[in-house]
């Protein structure tokens, strides 16, 4: 996957708003959307999604339990010619959605916040600068972190339309969720905090 100096540029959803779906703005930033059993899909099977964008424009979002094992932080430091210094742990890259790949997001605690973050009062940023990994192959950077390559975007009243036909359900993010080392947990634990049992789940339930 080529990567190049302009992988954290950061474009909002700018798809036209049908009349018929007029969200009100931003009432899911901020929270995770988890799948349902009836989602298809490689990539959105069971799959859990921090959303940190949504507005009449549309949605954006990154999936946070989809790790891309062919890909290594190393080699996205390379192609960025960032210095990585020796005693840097490895940063696990993550497939955060299929809408321009080559593109990269930080997700990451709060106690790291540029003047280009999306800060959240969950305890959860978003930064889409370069200079972010800098600071973390320098050892500055935010204590929990993923990166991420790609999002997850619908266009106005796409998500909600998904939502009302039992695609996801919406449940609130928490660091402890988002980075939990163990991501084939996070689908099941995710749908957990609303009580809800996955393998159980009813499409005509309306839990969503």
């Amino acid at each position: 996957m080529k990567m190049t100096s302009e992988i954290f540029t950061f474009h909002r959803p700018s798809a036209p708003e049908p009349a018929s779906h007029r969200p009100m703005e931003g009432w899911l930033e901020g929270q995770l959307l988890v799948a349902t059993p009836q989602v298809q899909g490689d990539l959105f099977v069971r799959s859990v999604i921090y959303l940190f964008a949504h507005n009449e424009d549309g949605a954006m979002g990154l999936i946070v339990n989809k790790p891309l094992h062919q890909i290594h932080y190393s080699e996205v430091l390379t192609q960025l010619d960032i210095a990585m210094m020796p005693s840097m742990r490895e940063l696990m890259v993550m497939h955060g959605g299929p809408v321009e790949e080559q593109r990269g997001f930080l997700l990451h605690s709060n106690d790291y916040v540029s003047d280009v973050s999306l800060r959240f009062d969950n305890g959860l940023s978003v930064t889409a600068s370069a200079n972010i990994l800098k600071d973390i192959a320098q050892g500055h950077g935010p204590m929990q972190r993923l990166l991420m390559l790609g999002y997850a975007g619908w266009g106005a009243g796409q998500l909600e339309a998904e939502i009302e036909q039992n695609s996801w359900i919406s449940v609130p993010a928490t660091p402890a969720l988002v980075f939990g080392a163990d991501h084939e947990a996070k689908w099941s634990r995710a749908a957990g905090v609303l009580g809800i049992d996955m393998s159980r789940f009813s499409p005509t339930a309306g839990h969503a």
